[in-house]
């Protein structure tokens, strides 16, 4: 990680909510955000954060999403997310998480993510697909 990575920083995503990102269950007329997608975007935001302030070979996994969803943005909104850099620990940086759409806050929480080395991380996950192909052959 670069020194650059600090407490405070922060950035702002902007997406679309477009028909992929809407939950299907209660008709076309309730087409609204699904919350799985809103925590994917979170995550996205605060993985380019990161990146920023990473090192060759290293990127940042999700450990944690704690939000309330609170409030409902339909199809073809616009929604912007803002980040920010609560908490660095090493390895592990928290998030503070706030969206709105253009009428009213539809998120808050928090995120965690933790910085890995990719070769590292391929090298791990490699040596538990072994073993999960030898747990699968007994």
């Amino acid at each position: 990680m670069k020194p650059t990575l600090q407490t405070g920083l922060e950035a702002h995503a902007r997406f679309d909510v477009d028909r992929e990102r809407t939950i299907d269950f209660m008709g076309e007329a309730a087409r609204v955000y699904a919350t799985p997608m809103l925590v994917r975007d979170i995550e996205i935001a605060c993985r380019n954060l990161l990146l920023a302030h990473l090192d060759p070979g290293e990127d940042s996994v999700g450990t944690r999403v704690e939000i309330d969803h609170i409030g409902a943005t339909l199809l073809g909104m616009g929604v912007v997310l803002t980040v920010r850099v609560a908490e660095i620990n090493g390895r592990a940086v928290v998030f503070d998480v706030e969206g709105r759409d253009v009428v009213e806050a539809i998120v808050r929480g928090r995120h965690s993510r933790f910085v890995v080395d990719v070769a590292k991380t391929a090298q791990r996950l490699a040596a538990k697909a072994e073993k999960a192909k030898s747990a699968r052959s007994d």
